[in-house]
């Protein structure tokens, strides 16, 4: 089973899609809020070279997807 972890804020749309995208595939995922947890913050900077708040950002596993589109994200959850 893959481990996905989702960096976002909870009143970002993207956010929100990806959250959708995995609960209508019942996909269980560990959502971060970067604005709300200086820690989950610091952790989304050490993924970026530049230390920013890139989000949404998805982890599966140790695969970083930026903002991905539906079948980048689909080839990495079932891969």
């Amino acid at each position: 089973m893959k481990t996905i972890t989702l960096f976002g804020s909870e009143n970002c749309h993207k956010t929100i899609y990806y959250q959708n995208f995995f609960e209508s595939r019942n996909l269980k995922f560990t959502f971060h809020d970067v604005l709300m947890n200086d820690n989950f913050a610091q952790e989304l900077r050490n993924l970026y070279p530049n230390g920013n708040l890139h989000f949404p950002t998805i982890l599966i596993d140790d695969k970083r997807l930026r903002n991905p589109k539906d079948k980048d994200l689909l080839k990495w959850l079932n891969k």
